[in-house]
């Protein structure tokens, strides 16, 4: 993958204080709840046991990922609505948004106003998607050649070293198989899930520019409907 993006990085980070303020819980649970569509058992069910490991990793409570999978059976409880917007911030930087939500009436109008409020818009629909493609996106604590090796021999389309570790990319269908060889081959993977990720960085050099990237995005991600926000600006 071309370029390094900060928000990655940021956002990683962001994870440690949002679980202590109760914001992440939100975000997971809503996860859990969507992958339970597919059962309610882990065991049989990758997705929900990886998003499963996600909360306990936040060290989200078990009643609270309890709650979360009971609410698929719940048919008094407001089912959830994923939705996927594409926009564009400061510098033409293309963004997607993915959000899950009970109210779209209240999501996309906060979705638009965070935007406006930070030099982005709306974009049309498919103008920014083609951008990007859905991959397997996990990070691996240790580093070095030897690891790097061993990322590829667990079948990793790409890896790319960072401050805390190395992100390995992955095919989407191919995430929970190269998670299970990455963890048999006794290294540690400390996130694992499916994002859109750019084909193509574009490089923002103006630092000015660039922070108000960071400020865009920062503003997205802390919106308790959005689970996730990904952009193709190298910050």
């Amino acid at each position: 993958m071309s370029g390094h993006s900060k928000w990655a990085t940021t956002k990683r980070q962001k994870a440690v204080v949002d679980a202590k303020r109760g914001s992440l819980f939100t975000k997971i649970g809503n996860q859990i709840a969507i992958a339970a569509r597919g059962g309610a058992d882990p065991a049989t069910n990758p997705a929900l046991a990886m998003v499963i490991e996600k909360a306990r990793e936040a060290n989200m409570p078990n009643e609270n990922i309890k709650r979360a999978i009971d609410r698929v059976a719940d048919k008094s409880s407001t089912q959830l609505i994923e939705e996927v917007y594409e926009a564009y911030g400061p510098a033409g930087a293309g963004i997607i948004i993915e959000v899950a939500t009970d109210n779209k009436n209240r999501t996309l109008p906060e979705v638009k106003n965070t935007l406006t409020k930070n030099g982005g818009r709306m974009a049309d629909q498919g103008s920014v998607m083609f951008q990007f493609a859905r991959k397997g996106v996990l990070l691996v604590s240790e580093k070095g050649e030897d690891v790097l090796l061993a990322i590829l021999d667990a079948g990793a389309e790409d890896a790319m070293e960072e401050d805390d570790g190395i992100l390995v990319y992955t095919g989407a269908k191919d995430l929970m198989k190269v998670r299970k060889n990455l963890l048999d081959a006794g290294l540690t993977v400390k996130n694992a899930e499916l994002q859109y990720v750019p084909n193509v960085t574009v490089p923002i050099a103006d630092n000015a520019v660039r922070e108000k990237i960071m400020k865009l995005l920062d503003a997205l991600d802390d919106l308790d409907d959005v689970s996730n926000v990904s952009t193709n600006a190298e910050l």
